[in-house]
């Protein structure tokens, strides 16, 4: 992710009025975006627990820290907004409007490199760029087989070849598009022969993946929601690295969201849904060792989907 916040206004410090913050770790403090639907908030923790910055939501399921020190995030499932650090409204997309009178979510949304916007339409079924006035500048379509405005899709990524990776929450799949609207891979979140089971925590089971994310091997990196699983595929679809539910010693994984690979060969974990006895993001080495978690259920709570580490404060 680009994430840069070098600079964050004095005025937004909340320190001062900050609930305890605890840290599971076996490594030093980080900073922490993180987002909760059950407290409403979404924040920039600071390494030592406080928070640099914060703005309530509603619904969530992703945001992301611009180049500029600006927010994108989502508030409610239809509006996506850019934020500045003192919370002022500078653009926003209003899927609602776009789309009168026709059931739509947003789940996923990225600020691209040379300034649209893409967005995901769960329900229209649809992947959109749009400008800062709001102008479509290029659709894609999407194959659905279960379509549901709030399960179409989670996280969806565009790619550096032109692409776009989205995760089909109903479908239990991962799907490539080409800006074209065709697919060029996917693959089948697998149930390794286990009966689904309703629910959000650990004891629920199935494939509604939450996250994909293509590595710099041309593997693919897929949180798989209630699969309580991160796995890494290779092109030709052969799992060949994954981390289960009960594989980290003392924790629980309980519905993956957020998944990714960082340089040094460690891979982040977001682990929603799981409970206060169980941290909400891991670092884990290739050989399944925790060399760090975070655990705040102060600030925020068992619904904390959106989890990212950020740059270190310049």
């Amino acid at each position: 992710m680009n994430l840069s916040l070098s600079l964050l206004f004095p005025g937004i410090a909340l320190a001062s009025t900050l609930l305890a913050f605890s840290t599971a770790a076996a490594g030093p403090g980080k900073r922490i975006l993180a987002g909760d639907d059950s407290t409403r908030r979404l924040a920039i923790v600071a390494p030592d627990g406080s928070l640099e910055w914060e703005i309530p939501v509603t619904a969530i399921h992703d945001a992301t820290v611009l180049p500029n020190g600006n927010v994108l995030l989502q508030q409610g499932w239809t509006r996506v907004q850019e934020v500045t650090p003192d919370r002022k409204v500078v653009w926003e997309y209003d899927a609602a409007k776009a789309n009168p009178g026709k059931p739509v979510e947003v789940h996923a949304f990225q600020r691209l490199p040379y300034g649209l916007t893409m967005i995901a339409e769960s329900g229209p079924g649809r992947i959109i760029e749009v400008d800062r006035e709001g102008k479509i500048h290029r659709e894609v379509k999407l194959q659905v087989d279960h379509s549901n405005a709030h399960s179409d899709t989670r996280l969806v990524r565009k790619l550096g070849n032109g692409n776009y990776l989205v995760a089909h929450e109903a479908d239990g799949r991962v799907r490539e598009y080409s800006p074209e609207g065709k697919i060029v891979w996917q693959y089948d979140v697998p149930l390794f022969g286990k009966e689904g089971k309703g629910g959000h925590g650990p004891e629920a089971f199935g494939n509604q993946v939450f996250a994909a994310t293509r590595l710099a091997n041309g593997n693919t990196l897929i949180g798989t929601g209630n699969g309580h699983s991160v796995l890494e595929v290779n092109p030709a679809g052969s799992i060949v690295w994954k981390v289960e539910q009960k594989d980290l010693p003392g924790i629980t994984l309980a519905w993956v969201t957020r998944v990714e690979r960082l340089p040094n060969g460690n891979t982040l974990i977001g682990n929603c849904h799981a409970g206060p006895e169980n941290p909400q993001l891991i670092e884990v080495t290739p050989g399944r060792q925790v060399v760090w978690s975070w655990t705040d259920f102060k600030n925020f709570g068992n619904s904390t989907p959106v989890v990212a580490v950020l740059p270190p404060r310049k």
